[in-house]
């Protein structure tokens, strides 16, 4: 598995790059001049470079702005790069730039150097995390003596999306602008960064602009993959599959992602999974997590149905153990043919996205949240899903408003056209030389 990780981490470090915004408002923390020519990636080596003479000599109280997606290419596109600063999507980020006595921009940090960029900050430091927000940030009263590791999380959304990246920018801006403004009211001296987790552009490739700006124009990007693998339970040979392109899950509201740390860096232990041909269970144990030790388990079963003549599998329930208790949530709607895995789009403790995990305890402490979650505990082939059984049905409820529409017009054209049908024509007229028509009224 350690191999199958290492083997993708440097897949994904090799194409995936991100920008890198440093700040402070000491003077003197960084050179003036560094070499992050077009193509020159940074190492993860070259960053703690740049950083150690900031943590070692500048101030002790450290922001971390981390932003889902981010690439170069969106301080072109939304920046004010050709004088129009008024249409910038980054003012207040570019108006601290400007008024810091030491900035540092790394246009491309190696994938790699990112993901391990809080665990880094956090031993320089020798200060765990905080994840804040701007009302927790107004209650904290930071000491210019004390060293502190805050991060705000700041997203990206595409623009298929209900809104525009401009808007997203434009929005994580301000909220970069609001926390930089709390900290300038205090008067607490502090060194920012501003990276993301992975580039929300496909990166050009650097060989292309030696071939001239007419080949760079016309070149087909190439379509995103998926850059990190299955969680994989094994004994003789793989027997459960998990993956999820987002797991995140909160404490008393307090949100962690655990996404990087399980299927990038596979900071977990399996210890605890079971299988057999009939029951199934798969542990996931993360140490210093909300600041103990918890345990996932998925719980799933297979069982024979005569009715169906086919065995079908049902995860019966997720548990959480943490703080020396057990937390159970419902999870009988995961459910399909054992030949089959099991996907969803959400799979979440909210109502908004489906509510398929419903606490045994109302309310519950603890919040889940799996996109794009997807599952095969038996008949597994290989380290690859089966055919997917998908928990949104064919007939959504704009199927079914559509055909009962149709099926109401379609009887309004039958009834009319049967009354049309069922017109006749006179077939006796008026003779002046026979005897007048007499219409005899029947009592």
């Amino acid at each position: 598995m350690a191999a199958t990780a290492a083997t993708w981490m440097q897949a994904a470090a090799a194409e995936q790059q991100v920008p890198l915004v440093l700040w402070s408002s000491d003077r003197d923390l960084w050179a003036p001049a560094v070499d992050t020519h077009e193509g020159h990636i940074t190492s993860d080596m070259q960053l703690s470079t740049y950083l150690d003479p900031a943590l070692e000599l500048g101030p002790r109280n450290v922001l971390l702005f981390l932003q889902d997606k981010l690439s170069i290419e969106d301080f072109t596109a939304y920046g004010g790069v050709f004088g129009n600063k008024q249409d910038s999507a980054f003012s207040n980020l570019e108006n601290a730039l400007d008024l810091a006595p030491s900035s540092l921009v790394l246009p491309a940090v190696d994938w790699y150097a990112v993901s391990t960029l809080t665990t880094y900050l956090q031993e320089k430091l020798g200060a765990s995390p905080l994840h804040v927000d701007l009302a927790t940030l107004r209650e904290l009263k930071l000491n210019a003596s004390l060293p502190a590791l805050l991060l705000i999380r700041l997203p990206y959304t595409a623009s298929s999306g209900l809104m525009a990246p401009r808007e997203v920018l434009t929005g994580n801006d301000e909220v970069i602008g609001q926390v930089l403004s709390t900290l300038k009211s205090e008067d607490v001296p502090y060194t920012a960064a501003l990276t993301a987790v992975r580039p929300s552009r496909v990166t050009r490739d650097v060989a292309m602009v030696a071939g001239g700006l007419g080949r760079q124009l016309l070149q087909k990007q190439p379509a995103s993959v998926v850059i990190h693998p299955p969680v994989s339970y094994n004994d003789t040979a793989p027997r459960i599959l998990f993956w999820a392109q987002n797991f995140s899950v909160a404490y008393g509201g307090r949100w962690e992602d655990l996404t990087l740390i399980t299927f990038n860096l596979q900071k977990f232990s399996l210890a605890g999974s079971f299988w057999n041909d009939s029951f199934a269970v798969l542990a996931l144990t993360y140490e210093q997590l909300f600041g103990t030790t918890v345990t996932f388990q998925f719980i799933l079963v297979n069982r024979f149905y005569p009715v169906s003549a086919r065995y079908w599998f049902t995860m019966e329930r997720l548990e959480i153990h943490g703080n020396g208790s057990v937390v159970y949530f419902n999870a009988s709607q995961i459910t399909g043919p054992s030949i089959y895995s099991f996907h969803c789009q959400y799979v979440s403790t909210y109502g908004d996205n489906g509510n398929i995990l419903v606490p045994d305890t109302q309310p519950s402490l603890w919040q889940i949240t799996l996109k794009d979650f997807q599952i095969q505990a038996f008949n597994v082939t290989g380290e690859q899903f089966s055919y997917a059984s998908d928990c949104a049905g064919f007939f959504s409820p704009g199927i079914w408003m559509g055909l009962l529409t149709s099926l109401f017009m379609l009887f309004i054209f039958t009834y009319g056209l049967h009354m049309i049908l069922s017109l006749k024509t006179m077939d006796r007229f008026d003779d002046h030389k026979v005897p007048t028509i007499t219409l005899t009224q029947i009592v």
